[in-house]
């Protein structure tokens, strides 16, 4: 299984998976639900400023000199190490370039940072003329920290209608793609500030950025469809703006709702989980409620979550699978399992694809060992009441072992049939014991089928019973390997040149060493006549014809 597990992260590597814990190579494949934040998945991840207007529709440069100065980016030469994608697109915008020189007949003079619960930030700033309060932000948490509005260049109270054709026109911007930031200021006298007075503002007018959708990203939906995969939008954007982008790379939402995180605060418990399983698109979600509701869902599915901010850290943790870009902040990093070396679902598709086939070759090699050991183990509790010497010799026993895993190595790099890798799988103990039962009895028959004549029609040697009964063990349980690695007829499965040949290596190195010296002296063998030779023969053919028998119809009632 280690040795499976580590083929798979090297793979995985040369597909720029990085693996970070190695249980998690399995983990991937068998995820059924992948959550995702829009920006940087389902889009470029590169938001450009492509216009600033007043509540009335007019250009003002006013709007880009108050996103310079309501920033966490404090000039070219001062970013902070995890900038905000939408203070970073507002310095390298053109009319950032042109207006940067006024920042110098300004002084900041305190700050209230961003964060979820308020959606914005604000920055008491001074200049020669004046102290100013300026607040920047999600429309809707500005709107309702305003009193006023500047249209036609004055100060209007905002009304009732006003404030619907301000909601309507931003509506307008974000049913065009574009992501609104509302920018507001107020005159204040004083040297700090809390959140307390971001109060009476003006608001001033918008910023747009354009973030569009990947090329990739409906392709690699389709992937992830064909996968058996549920993907989950959960992001921190406008519940427009998300339903959108969903659209236009093809991922279908569940009764064209986007739930908003101010409408999951209002669920009971109950209804938290049941809106968590049923819908996929989720939009102003603050951090806390990524975190809930990726722990709601790994309650009844494999989750995966692809995050790489400093909030997502907690949400990672909660995922089966936390999921993170080379590119993403450190403690996203640290928290996550998986390290995307690019930020695009197609390298996370390979990735998940590899898990599968990896979670089936160690299905193929667990299925395989525990049939064998259970059905030997019967087979000598069985043998027991009759025989009168020990079956198998301990270094006899030693070599059967060796020789048929020697074999079972190679399964971590071979094939997968193309039905396994449709839909995620997970281990079920029922399952595999009754596998072993089926399989473990069938091989008990056709031990007995060899070992009762051997002893009360033949009647041979001890020595000559061991060598023919270690010869039949040895080569039917790597034999039955290609009948029980596939469900398909074996004939339609291609297994791996490398199981091929190691096993038509090993099996004739077993039966070489029975005729050698060194098999005589170390294990005790004898040369076989050619008739038990044959008979050995005619017991494999029909032990290898049943499981291919009783395969088909075991796994006609039974899925893995």
């Amino acid at each position: 299984m280690t040795i499976t597990l580590s083929n798979g992260a090297l793979k995985m590597a040369r597909e720029d998976v990085v693996v970070k814990r190695l249980a998690t190579v399995e983990d991937l494949g068998n995820i059924d639900v992948l959550c995702c934040d829009k920006t940087g998945t389902l889009t470029e991840g590169k938001l450009k400023l492509q216009g600033y207007y007043t509540v009335d529709g007019y250009t003002d440069d006013a709007l880009i000199l108050y996103g310079l100065l309501c920033s966490s980016i404090k000039g070219k030469k001062g970013r902070k190490l995890t900038e905000n994608p939408i203070d970073a697109a507002v310095w390298e915008s053109k009319k950032a370039a042109e207006l940067g020189s006024q920042l110098k007949f300004f002084t900041i003079l305190d700050m209230n940072e961003f964060d979820y619960e308020r959606r914005r930030m604000s920055v008491l700033v001074r200049s020669s003329a004046r102290t100013l309060l300026i607040a920047k932000g999600a429309p809707e948490s500005i709107l309702d920290i305003c009193e006023t509005a500047t249209v036609a260049g004055t100060k209007t109270a905002i009304t009732q209608e006003l404030s619907s054709r301000i909601r309507g026109t931003v509506s307008g911007y974000e049913n065009e793609g574009y992501r609104v930031i509302a920018v507001a200021e107020k005159d204040i006298e004083t040297e700090k500030i809390t959140k307390t007075d971001e109060n009476k503002l003006n608001l001033s007018g918008f910023l747009l950025f354009l973030d569009p959708p990947k090329k990739t990203a409906k392709n690699s939906l389709r992937t992830f469809q064909n996968l058996g995969l549920t993907i989950k939008v959960i992001s921190g954007d406008s519940p427009v703006i998300t339903k959108k982008i969903c659209h236009e790379v093809g991922l279908p939402i569940v009764e064209e709702m986007a739930i908003t995180g101010s409408s999951l605060d209002r669920l009971t418990e109950e209804e938290f989980e049941e809106c968590a399983q049923k819908y996929t698109v989720f939009a102003r979600v603050a951090p806390e409620q990524k975190y809930k509701i990726l722990s709601v869902l790994g309650k009844t599915h494999v989750v995966g979550f692809l995050g790489d901010g400093v909030n997502d850290a907690p949400a990672l943790k909660a995922a089966n699978v936390g999921i993170s870009v080379d590119s993403a902040s450190g403690i996203a990093k640290e928290a996550a399992d998986i390290i995307l070396l690019k930020k695009s679902l197609r390298v996370l598709a390979h990735g998940i694809t590899e898990g599968r086939k990896i979670f089936s070759n160690i299905t193929k090699y667990i299925m395989n060992t525990i049939s064998a050991n259970y059905g030997n183990m019967l087979t000598v509790a069985a043998s027991s009441l009759f025989l009168k010497f020990i079956p198998l010799l301990p270094a006899q026993i030693l070599l059967n072992n060796f020789v048929s895993d020697f074999p079972l190595l190679t399964i971590a790099a071979d094939n997968v049939d193309k039905e396994f890798l449709r839909k995620p799988k997970r281990w079920n103990i029922h399952v595999i014991s009754r596998f072993m039962i089926y399989f473990g009895s069938i091989s008990v028959f056709f031990d007995l089928l060899l070992i009762l004549p051997l002893v009360f029609l033949i009647k041979v040697t001890p020595e000559l019973f061991r060598t023919a009964w270690f010869l039949e063990s040895a080569l039917s349980e790597i034999l039955v390997t290609f009948a029980i690695r596939t469900k398909l007829p074996f004939f339609k499965s291609r297994p791996s040149m490398l199981l091929i040949g190691t096993s038509v290596v090993t099996g004739a190195a077993a039966i070489a060493i029975t005729y050698t010296r060194v098999g005589t002296l170390f294990f005790e063998f004898v040369r076989m006549p050619i008739s038990i030779v044959t008979f050995i023969a005619g017991v494999l053919i029909a032990y290898f014809a049943a499981a291919e028998i009783v395969k088909r119809r075991f796994f006609k009632k039974v899925e893995l």
